[in-house]
């Protein structure tokens, strides 16, 4: 099944490093992040959880969940995380999901659906297409997918900026111009009328187009 944004994410329930979880029930009231990798112990995914664990303050302040998923079982990530935490400086403390039987990165649509096997034998060469981001907001609706390529590290940070974005955005009538950043100035989105928007932004705004007018970030 083909997902697309604003699609519900697949509930699913599975075994982490942290235990069995309902993806669902885990999310709860919260947003969440969905990082899926192609096999443990290799190079660039070991560095991606290492900073996704630095990283995990700034989206405990933004009321987001990490969790981490590799195409192994549990017991390896136990393993591989020694080896994140000794090379990259930081233990990882969100779940990781262990998926050999395959049936989560198939119900996400990143292995087909009638991909046989488990994941013993298998490369991260088979399992190039396990490389994929998502956003899930907490309606469980998907906000974001983004795949990488398995030779280049992901940016996380750009997560981040989107996990700001979307929050403003789902709070505001505003969309965020090409490389916002938070505090940068924002866009009244075209539904909104000139006379709504005197009263959502009365400091006024700048056009320069109908369909382009520049505001303040709403606080």
């Amino acid at each position: 099944m083909a997902l697309r944004i604003n699609d519900e994410a697949p509930n699913f329930t599975a075994k982490t490093t942290q235990g069995t979880i309902n993806f669902h029930e885990w999310i709860g009231d919260s947003w969440a992040v969905l990082f899926s990798h192609p096999k443990d112990f290799t190079p660039v995914c070991t560095t991606e959880l290492g900073y996704m664990a630095r990283l995990e303050p700034e989206f405990k302040k933004r009321n987001c969940k990490i969790i981490g998923l590799s195409v192994d079982p549990v017991e390896n990530h136990d393993k591989w995380s020694k080896d994140i935490e000794e090379t990259q400086g930081c233990a990882v403390s969100y779940p990781m999901i262990g998926d050999s039987d395959l049936a989560v990165a198939k119900l996400y649509n990143m292995l087909p659906a009638e991909e046989p096997g488990t994941s013993e034998g298998r490369t991260a060469a088979t399992n190039a297409t396990v490389r994929t981001v998502f956003i899930v907001g907490p309606d469980k609706k998907i906000k974001l997918m983004l795949t990488y390529p398995m030779t280049t590290g992901r940016n996380f940070d750009e997560i981040l900026r989107v996990l700001d974005s979307m929050q403003l955005t789902a709070k505001h009538k505003v969309a965020t111009p090409v490389n916002w950043k938070n505090g940068d100035d924002v866009i009244i989105v075209p539904s909104v009328s000139d006379d709504d928007a005197k009263k959502m932004f009365p400091q006024g705004w700048k056009t320069l187009k109908p369909y382009l007018r520049i505001v303040q970030q709403p606080k």
